[in-house]
């Protein structure tokens, strides 16, 4: 109890010092009503539960976030893990409190199938939320900060899949706003559980020269201070090792460790603008730049907020070495992200460019959503360019827009707006009149050509343009343009496959399950869904059977079971129980490849007994004879008692020795390798197809995992 209370005076300390005017009443109230709610409770570690909120909220006190939101974070876990509900919150704290927690309890209550499916809706539903009100994603990102401080109380492998997770979803997140102080650590620590050894190791060599490198940098520190303090520019130089992860990613990349320079990043922190261009061209007097390694995001920040000058230039000691240069401004946003908004509105400076920057990415964001046609869309297109390199591009009047590298005059033009895209049929840059396929350079200035009449996008254009902003105005053309032809078609298929799988779906069922259905699939309403399986992106089959597993008992009688189709008989795999059916051969889908821990099914074939397959596999979901479909079940699916065959394929980079990094970690894992195919997939790329011999699904998840690590793969899944 007195620890607790030492800690929320330390927290409305750390307030009081970034924000004077906090009295602290507010955040002590909700600490006492969060310590109260939680009585009794206890984490995995031993400790008081309420030791979780309170990290929480010194979390948020230190990115400098405001009273609301630290109370908020106090309050985070009330609703989904004590008897008090939403409306307690409210009547006790007011409508802003109460919707930052239910934000963050919703994103927490996230439940599908599916580890990826888990990944995909969990990472739109935080984009979502960030877009409606962005603290509730600091708060999110916070819980998960300190969740990841305290994993080593937890499995093992819960350890891998929070940590996975981590790096997967919520750093992408902080990077996205602009918080690296959290994403950096998040992925440190997401690193020191999926690799403990590399990442021991990494510790080992950081330390080894440490204090050489130390008295080098303060060397350098002192060289730049003196001839700042004789030009007479006011200047505060720090400098930071770089966290493990971003060494780690270049060493994975190839690189020695040896050869990576820039251990330690610096950075010269001045009043103004001016004062940054003058150190910048001081520090360029002093020591050599290298070429190709000075980048100037003041005058073209990005897209999180993001400014500072980068130059790399040879030492006095004929090293390389970074120095970023920026005012104390820019230097809160780049620690704090958009946490830092609240030092511009307090009056910092004079005019809030971060919030209107900040404005412009949730803009964005929603337009998205509202753009994408279902989550894993929405997913791929708001991370497409976090870490992918940019073009900035002038407008006619000069306004600088940032674009991913390799963007065309079409991305340009649905950049500026939706309409201007959809009736652009011509491009001038600098002047001149280039194609529509011309690749922008830096500082083109680009004029768009557009006429009213034009009858909209070509679908060809689908395959020029590169930023998703583009891809998805595009389709969204499309699909309002064939709407009603797709709702047509999607409902007469709708209606085919409820009739395929006996299911009969009223207008009064339809109504109760609209919430249902536009939660799950991302959709607003009937209408919606009919029109994403009139134009492919949904399958029929696939929304009937999440129907059926939500809503059982409409459901529970004998017009909606399955029936049985008379089979050979023989002696069935020991592996798999069929209630009633003993008598029936058994055999396993090469299509999908079930192991066990895998959700299978039955197929009664004609005179081949039954056919066991992966529930969701796409020969299931769209079969023309669902009455076919029959339950069974794995015997002892966690003692593994036979051997089964399963696919992954892996996209690559080609690399020297790839070949044998795989098959090394594949034989490290004990498993067997019964087949290896290889065959080119674009420039540079390579697909390789794995057969393996394994005793459950559990194998396949860890050494997918493990491949995942391996340099130079793009991707790695089962068939």
């Amino acid at each position: 109890m007195e620890e607790s209370i030492q800690a929320i005076d330390e927290i409305i300390k750390i307030m009081q010092t970034n924000h004077p005017q906090t009295d602290g009443a507010l955040v002590r109230r909700a600490y006492e009503y969060a310590l109260s709610a939680h009585n009794g409770q206890k984490r995995l570690s031993g400790e008081d539960y309420i030791s979780h909120p309170l990290a929480i909220a010194k979390i948020l006190a230190n990115l400098q976030m405001d009273q609301v939101t630290v109370s908020a974070g106090l309050l985070h876990d009330v609703v989904e893990d004590t008897e008090y509900s939403l409306e307690d919150i409210k009547e006790a704290f007011g409508e802003e409190i109460a919707r930052l927690v239910d934000g963050v309890t919703k994103i927490a209550k996230i439940k599908v199938s599916g580890e990826d499916e888990e990944q995909i809706e969990t990472f739109r539903k935080m984009f979502v939320a960030m877009a409606n009100d962005w603290r509730v994603i600091v708060i999110k990102l916070s819980d998960r900060l300190h969740n990841m401080r305290t994993l080593s109380a937890m499995s093992r492998e819960k350890q891998l899949k929070k940590s996975r997770e981590t790096l997967d979803v919520y750093a992408p997140i902080a990077h996205r706003l602009g918080i690296f102080r959290i994403k950096w650590e998040l992925e440190d620590l997401a690193l020191k559980f999926l690799e403990p050894e590399k990442y021991d190791k990494l510790i080992r060599q950081v330390a080894v020269g440490r204090t050489q490198r130390e008295e080098y940098i303060q060397k350098v520190i002192g060289i730049i201070s003196d001839k700042l303090t004789a030009e007479g520019i006011e200047h505060e130089i720090t400098g930071r090792p770089k966290h493990y992860y971003s060494i780690y990613k270049k060493m994975e990349g190839g690189k020695r460790f040896e050869e990576i320079y820039d251990l330690i990043a610096m950075r010269v922190i001045v009043k103004t603008i001016n004062d940054c261009y003058a150190v910048f061209g001081w520090i360029h007097a002093l020591w050599k730049p290298v070429p190709g390694r000075i980048k100037d995001y003041i005058a073209m920040p990005k897209a999180n907020g993001y400014q500072s000058l980068h130059t790399t230039v040879i030492g006095p000691n004929g090293e390389p070495f970074e120095i970023q240069i920026r005012t104390m401004e820019m230097h809160l946003v780049a620690e704090y992200g958009v946490a830092a908004h609240w030092k511009y509105k307090e009056g910092v400076t004079g005019e809030d460019t971060l919030g209107d920057r900040l404005q412009g990415l949730l803009d964005d964001i929603k337009e998205l959503e509202a753009d994408s046609e279902d989550s894993r869309d929405f997913v791929e297109s708001v991370t497409t360019d976090l870490y992918s390199d940019e073009v900035f591009i002038f407008t006619p009047k000069g306004k600088v827009l940032e674009l991913p590298a390799g963007a065309t005059p079409i991305d340009f033009a649905y950049r500026i707006h939706t309409d201007v895209g959809n009736s652009c049929v011509g491009a001038k840059v600098d002047g001149k009149i280039v194609p529509l396929t011309y690749k922008l350079q830096n500082g083109d200035r680009v004029e768009i050509l557009t006429n009213p009449s034009s009858k909209g996008p070509s679908r060809d254009w689908l395959n020029v343009v590169v930023s998703p902003q583009a891809r998805n105005k595009i389709r969204a053309y499309f699909r309002k343009a064939d709407k009603e032809e797709n709702i047509i078609k999607g409902r007469e298929i709708f209606k085919r496959e409820c009739k395929h799988f006996k299911t009969e779906i009223t207008e009064d069922m339809k109504e109760r399950y609209e919430d249902f259905i536009t939660d799950r699939f991302n959709v607003g309403g009937w209408e919606d869904l009919y029109a994403m399986i009139g134009y492919g992106g949904l399958r029929a089959g696939y929304v009937i059977q999440r129907i059926r597993a939500n809503f059982i008992k409409d459901f529970d009688d004998d017009d909606g079971r399955m029936t049985l189709v008379k089979a050979p008989t023989k002696d069935k795999s020991t592996s798999i129980h069929i209630q009633g059916h003993s008598d029936l051969e058994v055999s396993f889908a090469k299509c999908c490849s079930p192991v066990p821990g895998d959700q299978i099914v039955g197929f009664i074939t004609r005179g081949r007994g039954i056919t066991v397959h992966r529930a969701d596999c796409i020969n299931i979901t769209n079969t023309s004879e669902p009455d076919r479909i029959i339950e069974v079940n794995w015997i002892n699916e966690n003692v593994p008692s036979e051997s089964f065959t399963t696919n992954i394929i892996m996209r690559c980079l080609d690399r020297k020795g790839l070949i044998a990094d795989i098959s090394t970690i594949i034989g490290n894992e004990g498993i067997n390798i019964s087949s290896f195919r290889t065959a080119p997939a674009g420039e540079d790329e390579m697909k390789m197809t794995i057969e393996i011999v394994i005793t459950s699904v559990n194998q396949v998840k860890a050494i997918i995992r493990k491949l995942e690590g391996v340099s130079s793969v793009i991707a790695v899944y089962r068939i």
